[in-house]
This record gives C-alpha cells, sequence and structure tokens, in this order.
C-alpha cells in the first residue's frame, strides 16, 4: 500500500512542481498569455487517468496541465509548447490552453467553459462502430455544470447509454463566484438523476478515492451501462488565472486548504503509516529536478516559425 501512495505522492509532485515551474516562467516572461493552473487539485487526474485505457479518449479544461501529465505526456515538449517553441507538443501553436496530444489520449484543453462535454459524446459515440472499446472522459469545472452544453451532452450520454465519464472538478468557486452563491443545492452529484445516470460526490483530494470511483464507472460504461457523473470536491491553492488577486477568499481560508491539500494530506498519511521522511522528501526532490532540466531543455529550443503559420490548416 505504501508503494501505491508513494507513485501517487511522485505523481502529484511532478504535476505541482511543473505547475510551479510555469507560475515562474509567467513572471519572467518565458511564458506569455492566459494562464490557470490546477496547484490543489493534483489528485484528481492522478487518481483518475490511472484507471484509463491507452485507447481512451480524454478531453480538459483549460486547466489542463495536470490531466496532460497524469496521461503521459511528456513535461519536456509540454513546457516547450506553453514557451512557443518548435518543439512543443504543436509545434508552439496551442499555449497553454489549447494544446494537444493525441498520441498519449489527450484530445484537448478547451477555454469555452463546458464545451468537451459534447466532444467526449461524439469520441464515445465513434468507438461504438470502430471497435476500439473506447471510453471518454471530459473534465469540467463546477460553473460548467451550468451550462447548456454540459446538460444536453449527459442527457445525449444517458439516452444512448455511451460509455462517457463526466467529471467535475468542484473547487468551491466558478472562477471567482461561491459555488454556493450560484445554486440552490452545491450537491452537484444529485444532479446526475435527473438524466437516470448514477453520480457520485468524491474525495477530490485523495487519489485513491478517485481511482476506485474511475474504475467503477469506466466498468459500467464498458459492459454499456452508459455515464457516469463523478463530483470531485477539492480547492485550488491558487488563483483561478494568474493574476488573479483572490480578494474573494474568506479570512483564514488558505490556511485551511493547506492543511488539507493532497499533497499535505498524503505526506501526513505516509508518515504515520512508518515510511520516513527523508524517503517522502525524496520524491519531492526528484520531481523537481526533473521538472527543472525539462524547463531547461526546452527554453534552449528555437521558437517556432512564423512562416509556419499555414501549415497544418485547412483551405
Amino acid at each position: 500500500m505504501s508503494e501505491r501512495r508513494l507513485a501517487d505522492l511522485l505523481a502529484m509532485w511532478r504535476i505541482r512542481a511543473f505547475e510551479e515551474k510555469v507560475r515562474d516562467l509567467r513572471a519572467e516572461g518565458s511564458i506569455v498569455g492566459s494562464v490557470h493552473l490546477c496547484i490543489g487539485q493534483e489528485a484528481i487526474p492522478v487518481g483518475a487517468c490511472d484507471a484509463l485505457e491507452p485507447e481512451d479518449a480524454l478531453f480538459a479544461t483549460y486547466r489542463g496541465h495536470g490531466w496532460a501529465i497524469a496521461r503521459g505526456v511528456p513535461v519536456t515538449p509540454l513546457f516547450a509548447e506553453l514557451m512557443g517553441r518548435a518543439t512543443g507538443v504543436n509545434g508552439g501553436r496551442g499555449g497553454s490552453a489549447y494544446f494537444t496530444a493525441a498520441d498519449h489520449g489527450f484530445h484537448g484543453e478547451n477555454s469555452i467553459v463546458g464545451a468537451g462535454a459534447p466532444i467526449a459524446c461524439g469520441a464515445a459515440l465513434a468507438g461504438r462502430y470502430d471497435g476500439s472499446g473506447r471510453a471518454a472522459v471530459t473534465v469540467f469545472g463546477d460553473g460548467a455544470m451550468n451550462q447548456g452544453a454540459v446538460h444536453e451532452a449527459m442527457n445525449f450520454a444517458a439516452a444512448f447509454d455511451l460509455p462517457v465519464v463526466f467529471v467535475c472538478e468542484n473547487n468551491g468557486y466558478s472562477e471567482l463566484t461561491p459555488i454556493a452563491d450560484m445554486v440552490r443545492s452545491d450537491r452537484l452529484a444529485a444532479r446526475a438523476a435527473a438524466y437516470g445516470m448514477p453520480g457520485h460526490r468524491v474525495d477530490g483530494n485523495d487519489a485513491e478515492a478517485v481511482r476506485f470511483h474511475m474504475r467503477d464507472a469506466l466498468e459500467v460504461a464498458r459492459e454499456g451501462g452508459g455515464p457516469t457523473l463523478l463530483e470531485c470536491v477539492t480547492e485550488r491553492l491558487v488563483g483561478h488565472y494568474i493574476g488573479d488577486a483572490e480578494t474573494y477568499r474568506r479570512p483564514g481560508e488558505m490556511d485551511r486548504i493547506r492543511r488539507r491539500e493532497p499533497i499535505a494530506r498524503l505526506r501526513e498519511g505516509l508518515l504515520a503509516d512508518g515510511v520516513p521522511a527523508a524517503e517522502i522528501d525524496a520524491v519531492e526532490t526528484r520531481a523537481r529536478a526533473e521538472t527543472d532540466a525539462a524547463a531547461r531543455t526546452a527554453l534552449a529550443a528555437p521558437l517556432a516559425d512564423p512562416a509556419t503559420v499555414k501549415e497544418h490548416l485547412y483551405a
């Protein structure tokens, strides 16, 4: 059990170290444009992606770096993509919010809130006819639960028993607004009942809990039982975007969040299980060393050539 949890810790530290390095690179100007970090939410992609098969299709939001890393996208070309380098996963064309890596089952981010849900239904429907046995996973925030496209996608997936898992990352804020101020009931998983599909509220700061529910949902999907909604409750340790002043935070809120965020919680659990602190700390050291090396390599790569801007387009 400790080996599995140490592996989860390493996977989460790889995401957090990447995101913190992105924050630094954005501050110094090596990365430009709008950037949304998932610091504090790492347990959800780590647990969920561990349950996926290679042929499965994953669709993320613009807060998708962690999902890509958990899906196996190498961090060096991912850094390069965010820096606009020719060696990026999309040659520097996608940037932070629009990159894709289909070879790893990561079918891209989407900055239109909730727009990945109907696309995931398309991938699941295609899998019914191409013999791939593909399941589709779509990720969105709590605010997207009020988007019409998400409701239509859930209804469509349920009506046609499509193998789709809808993952709501409920971090308590729809951009800058508390979800509790936007809906009468903030137990979003309960909405699944309206579509006749299972809905589960999951501890999104526990990778093992996410893994368990994702495996169960995928099993139901692959056996023809249709879609499932997983509401993964978590918090973000950063603003909605880099530059967010976070004036909406309540007094003492961040102190509470830091005590129960996934890496701190898992570290406490491992210590309680008798794992030496040095062994636990070595996981962070390894992840940060790998991240720093990847960032240096990406930074040394050439910028994308503007002369190639018309490549990969349809006339």
